[in-house]
């Protein structure tokens, strides 16, 4: 075999780096990008390569895209599927590919993984509920109305922050849950409509729990076109940098904040330590920061960083 200068074979110097790849349900929303980013700091840092593949919210671009990258020798995969039926069928081809993978978010309705990182999202839901309630009895509201915009009531997440949410609110007496639409597109678009009819149709609405991060822009736009604001209590989960400020100013009463950059890490290094022969724990619980006006400038070094993916965050 030929060698280059310091005696190095050619083949084992062009070799290229074992590829793990991430399937996430749609690079145009800000926590898959960041989920995304932290996966590949880990992988990269190990040596190996890293590729992000968005599957558009379509449960077969999603299946596309895993038999294409395990055709190509994936060394691994990170997976957050379209939604939980839908992540068994990429297991599954994984599986026969002897491919290891790990679930991060959503959830999956079988299968064969290492591991599940997922957020508390009950938990995270659950405390914007406790906000949200005491806030609307501050303003003398017992017994106010309050609707929801979900994202897709088949994940696992999605029943989990509903639920939530729900069970916050009736136990703190707001059991009048009147509306609820569930997202499709995950877009500012779809939610302003969505809040939209809300407003026309319930005139009396009180609270409102938008499940996603950049499609609460749209919600509050839309409250803010309708001249609600005086009158309606947004929350919201994920984390964006423009809700900052939207906290501070009370636009938003509180947010389960996930730290998806802290989730993509703990996926990666599950994955390698699964290659490497040290079964990780099965399911790995990443706390969900529950973020309001009276405490964002605390929380805020750690979400730049493990929210918003930025650096020097801590």
């Amino acid at each position: 075999m030929p060698l280059l200068a310091g005696g190095w074979p050619v083949a084992a110097q062009l070799a290229p780096a074992p590829l793990v790849a991430y399937l996430t349900p749609g690079l145009d929303l800000p926590f898959w990008r960041t989920l995304g980013r932290g996966v590949q700091a880990v992988v990269e840092t190990a040596g190996m390569s890293f590729e992000a593949l968005d599957s558009r919210n379509s449960d077969e671009l999603q299946l596309a895209h895993a038999s294409s990258v395990l055709a190509r020798g994936a060394a691994g995969l990170v997976l957050s599927p379209t939604s939980s039926k839908s992540a068994v069928a990429v297991l599954d081809l994984a599986s026969r590919a002897k491919v290891p993978a790990v679930v991060a978010d959503i959830g999956s309705n079988g299968g064969d993984y290492l591991s599940y990182i997922k957020s508390d999202n009950y938990k995270g839901a659950y405390g914007v509920g406790e906000a949200m309630a005491r806030a609307m009895g501050e303003r003398g509201w017992r017994g106010g109305q309050y609707g929801l915009c979900t994202i897709a009531l088949d994940r696992k997440n999605g029943q989990d922050r509903t639920n939530g949410f729900r069970d916050a609110m009736r136990e703190a007496g707001f059991g009048k849950e009147v509306v609820l639409r569930q997202m499709k597109s995950y877009s500012t678009e779809e939610t302003y409509g969505f809040v939209r009819e809300m407003l026309a149709a319930f005139p009396k609405l009180r609270g409102l729990f938008v499940e996603v991060d950049q499609p609460t822009l749209g919600a509050l736009q839309a409250v803010r076109d309708a001249r609600r604001s005086a009158e309606l209590l947004v929350g919201s989960f994920d984390g964006i940098p423009e809700f900052v400020d939207l906290l501070k100013s009370k636009a938003l009463v509180a947010v389960g904040m996930q730290q998806p950059y802290l989730m993509g890490q703990r996926a990666a290094e599950a994955l390698l330590a699964g290659r490497a022969g040290k079964p990780p724990a099965k399911q790995i619980l990443v706390p969900v920061l529950i973020a309001t006006s009276r405490n964002i400038d605390e929380w805020l070094p750690t979400a730049r960083k493990t929210v918003f993916g930025q650096e020097g965050g801590i």
